[in-house]
């Protein structure tokens, strides 16, 4: 690090890495993964300029979401262990730039994905980034415990907009696919706060954690990932499926229900005696899960001979 270069961090300055921990570049990553996901294994081939294109677009659009959530949510952040050191809370970045690069993203990222696939695909990028910032964030988060069931909903657009960009419209596959991460949302983040309840109480944030306590979030976390299974090997049965998608799903949600049956079972006695192991295992699997179900429909529609003549 040079002199001028160590002089900027120590006097708190924002450098460009903070402008960019303020877009929350690992959601961001999600989004471009399940975004490229719909528009990968949509029935209609794009251009692959233009596929790159809205796919940034996309990102883009994910990132001022990020932006505006951390401009709102600054008061929050500064209290909760595991937030305290982003830009705006730590004072690198003012929560007044944060909202100005939040608003200026969200208008480029829309007008540029409508100009550059179509106008259905922006729209929903344009109601991803409103629900998210708004519906979410400034709403739901801070007044009920169900925030992150109906909150979900910003995090499960981004394979729909994906192939709205490449069909010019939604379909069962696309809207299966928001299913997807839709009801696979509540009992990941469940299963995260298990582990972080004070962050969540001592912010005020009403996590069902909080309202409920963890038994009743145990519970909820068992009856989510049930109601989860069949959306996921759904998926399996339309245009987009195939062995390939199906055998991971199976596999998957297999995991998944012993998962959450474990943490149903367990009493806060156990899961303090062994420092929640069981719930940061199941954690961890979500991550997994979500990845490895996108990746298993990428490779049975880009991998040719993966069909169900495997079987024949």
């Amino acid at each position: 690090m040079t002199d001028a270069t160590s002089n900027l961090a120590q006097s708190g300055e924002a450098q460009f890495g903070d402008y960019i921990a303020l877009l929350k570049p690992r959601v961001m990553s999600l989004v471009v993964f399940t975004a490229m996901a719909g528009l990968l294994v949509a029935p209609v081939h794009v251009h692959p300029l233009l596929a790159f294109a809205s796919i940034l677009f996309i990102a883009i659009g994910g990132g001022a979401s990020g932006a505006l959530n951390m401009w709102w949510d600054a008061d929050i952040d500064r209290v909760m262990k595991r937030t305290r050191n982003r830009p705006i809370p730590s004072g690198r970045v003012t929560a007044d730039e944060a909202l100005a690069v939040g608003l200026a993203l969200s208008g480029l990222s829309v007008m540029m994905l409508g100009l550059a696939s179509n106008w259905l695909a922006a729209g929903l990028l344009a109601f991803t980034i409103f629900f998210y910032a708004v519906i979410y964030t400034m709403w739901l988060k801070r007044s009920t415990p169900q925030n992150i069931v109906i909150g979900g909903a910003a995090g499960a657009f981004p394979p729909m907009i994906g192939w709205a960009v490449a069909t010019g419209g939604v379909s069962v596959e696309s809207v299966l696919m928001f299913m997807l991460i839709f009801m696979w949302t509540p009992p990941h983040f469940w299963a995260l706060a298990l582990f972080m309840k004070s962050d969540y109480k001592d912010a005020g944030v009403p996590m069902l954690t909080v309202t409920h306590g963890r038994k009743a979030t145990r519970a909820h976390i068992l009856v989510y990932t049930v109601l989860l299974v069949p959306f996921a090997l759904a998926l399996g049965v339309t245009s987009i499926g195939g062995p390939v998608y199906m055998g991971t799903a199976l596999l998957l949600n297999a995991l998944f229900l012993k998962g959450a049956w474990d943490i149903w079972r367990r009493d806060e006695a156990q899961a303090e005696a062994d420092g929640y192991a069981t719930e940061k295992s199941v954690f961890k699997l979500s991550l997994a899960y979500l990845f490895l179900h996108f990746l298993a429909l990428m490779v049975q529609n880009l991998v040719p001979g993966f069909g169900w003549e495997l079987l024949a």
